[in-house]
């Protein structure tokens, strides 16, 4: 029998279809206990629209395994970052031509700087690899995606935003 963590492992993430929500790292923990599934998923922000949807899959793919009892919680700490998108995440964004976002690392203890320009990045297409690239949209197909274009091979690409 596939276990509910290898069930949950394999559900697309439904605005990043070429993701599962544990390449995405929104996947948080999934326990059996007493024929019970209790699922933890942490959204990449406070207002995903897509969260109620993640739930949904969860819960429709595992009774379609034979897990009759499915409860999904959410867990909003810690805060869901890009560095949770897992490496073969990143290899699938760039293979389907998004560029995958940048590792920002651990963060520090204390107050946050606030800066209301965003840093100048350096995105590296994923078509040719080329590093001249511009931002033409703050925002994509969806709030977490930008929209760019490469100056080398003239290609458009979608890039999944830091955070």
């Amino acid at each position: 029998m596939v276990t509910a963590l290898e069930v949950a492992s394999r559900v697309p993430d439904p605005e990043l279809p070429v993701l599962t929500l544990a390449d995405l790292g929104v996947l948080r923990d999934v326990v059996e206990a007493d024929g019970r599934v209790l699922v933890t998923i942490t959204p990449t922000y406070s207002g995903c629209p897509a969260i109620e949807e993640m739930g949904a899959d969860l819960r429709r793919s595992l009774r379609a395994a034979g897990y009759a009892d499915v409860e999904v919680r959410l867990s909003l700490t810690p805060a869901w970052t890009t560095d949770w998108i897992s490496e073969e995440g990143r290899r699938k964004l760039a293979a389907a031509g998004i560029a995958p976002p940048a590792r920002l690392g651990p963060r520090a203890a204390g107050p946050v700087p606030l800066n209301l320009v965003p840093p100048a990045r350096r995105v590296a297409c994923p078509r040719c690899g080329s590093t001249r690239t511009t931002e033409l949209s703050r925002f994509g197909s969806t709030a977490c995606k930008a929209l760019r274009r490469c100056a080398d091979c003239a290609e458009p690409f979608e890039h999944v935003k830091e955070i």
